[in-house]
């Protein structure tokens, strides 16, 4: 090395410094796929790097973040703001996950409100918020203002205000997951219908004050994922199959169905009704808090019947131990079903009933593509009434020489 005017000057030979030379969306690249704390840890790799992560374009304040912060006593209110204020362009995530008591010491109301403000003017694309069930936040109306989001999660908030009057809806929209409160026949209720490109919907209102009508569900043409957990239906009737089929034949691209059965009050007459139309898309059915009595039995079977593309089916079942057996009827109607292209079957929560058995029979018996069933009994049975239930499933005809069944919990 030589001296120029008093500076060294750098050998042709010398190492150059590959960290200051990575372009900065590599940086941001780079940035992104750390947790904020190593994000910002990388100031110490050299000069150049000391503020390389304001270039950060995705936030995820979650329980792991709030832990850090406990463990070094840091409370101030301002840590959040202070880290959005250093961040140079945009924002396209930014993930809030309160779970941890710790949190609300660290922020209250009026902050998430400034960063909700502030991620609005960002250019925000993908938005979590989430909050304990016993904390449930008030959301500014400044979230309206957020045009150009892709990605929305609410959970555990509070909308008691409308919309401003020039809000049409968010017309990026793709996925849209909402366990909020809404006020008693607030225009809210129906928010995702104002999302024309809206993909995936899971709404899971069990404290909502809200009615959700199916009739605004159905206009959502390109659904791709639905769920409806727990939610309170202005259709107050919904006692038949008949509903459900309805609703799917609106939604022609639907690939994935997730239905909470204690939405639905279903009787074996009505259940037992059978539809013409195939719904050719659909691919998976999840069925939580499933009561197997005859008419949902039926239902059920029909359901799957409905669909000659379904791949993978989950059912999560309730009921009392006092259902222990399957009716004539039901097996001399479903005795000759299939074939189904099912891959895949979970089922869980069983209670060793005969109708439980019944419908898994038919479900082996009609299956020729079946690679793998789960199983998981009860808790409320014993452990030896576990083995037997897992050793008359076994002996239960397959029409696939290559499914395999798992128990679990046994």
């Amino acid at each position: 090395m030589e001296l120029i005017q008093g500076r060294q000057k750098t050998s042709k030979f010398e190492p150059e410094d590959v960290l200051s030379n990575i372009p900065d969306i590599a940086i941001t690249n780079i940035l992104d796929r750390l947790s904020l704390q190593d994000a910002v840890r990388t100031c110490v790799l050299s000069r150049n790097w000391r503020f390389k992560w304001t270039m950060l374009s995705e936030l995820v304040f979650d329980d792991t973040f709030f832990e850090y912060l406990q463990k070094r006593e840091l409370k101030n209110s301002l840590v959040i703001s202070r880290i959005l204020l250093h961040l140079r362009g945009v924002i396209t995530k930014f993930v809030l996950s309160i779970e941890n008591k710790f949190a609300y010491d660290v922020l209250d109301d009026e902050d998430i409100h400034h960063c909700i403000l502030f991620l609005s003017t960002k250019g925000i694309k993908d938005l979590t918020l989430k909050f304990r069930d016993d904390t449930p936040v008030k959301l500014p109306t400044h979230l309206f203002s957020c045009l150009e989001l892709e990605h929305l999660n609410l959970h555990n908030c509070h909308f008691q205000s409308h919309p401003p009057p020039n809000f049409h809806g968010f017309p990026n929209l793709l996925s849209f997951e909402l366990r909020v409160r809404f006020q008693e026949n607030s225009e809210l209720v129906k928010l995702f219908t104002w999302c024309p490109l809206l993909e995936i919907l899971k709404l899971d209102n069990f404290n909502s004050h809200g009615k959700v009508k199916l009739v605004e569900i159905a206009k959502l043409k390109n659904l791709k994922l639905l769920s409806l957990t727990s939610c309170d239906f202005a259709d107050a009737n919904i006692k038949s199959s008949s509903t459900i089929f309805e609703l799917l034949g609106s939604l022609p691209k639907l690939q994935e169905f997730d239905l909470c059965f204690l939405l639905f009050m279903l009787t074996e007459d009505v259940a037992q009704k059978r539809f013409s139309t195939a719904f050719h898309s659909l691919k998976t059915l999840d069925l939580s808090l499933v009561y197997l009595d005859l008419g949902t039995v039926s239902c059920v079977l029909e359901l799957i019947m409905s669909f000659p593309n379904l791949q993978t089916l989950k059912i999560t079942t309730i009921g009392d131990r006092r259902d222990r057996h399957a009716n004539p009827s039901l097996e001399a109607r479903y005795n000759t079903l299939g074939p189904f292209q099912l891959r895949r079957m979970v089922v869980k929560s069983l209670n060793a009933s005969e109708r439980q058995v019944f419908l898994i029979k038919c479900l082996l018996a009609c299956s020729p593509f079946l690679q793998r069933i789960a199983i998981c009994p009860g808790s409320t049975l014993s452990s030896k009434e576990k083995r037997m239930f897992a050793k008359k499933l076994l002996k239960l005809p397959r029409a696939s020489t290559a499914a395999k069944i798992d128990f679990f919990g046994i």
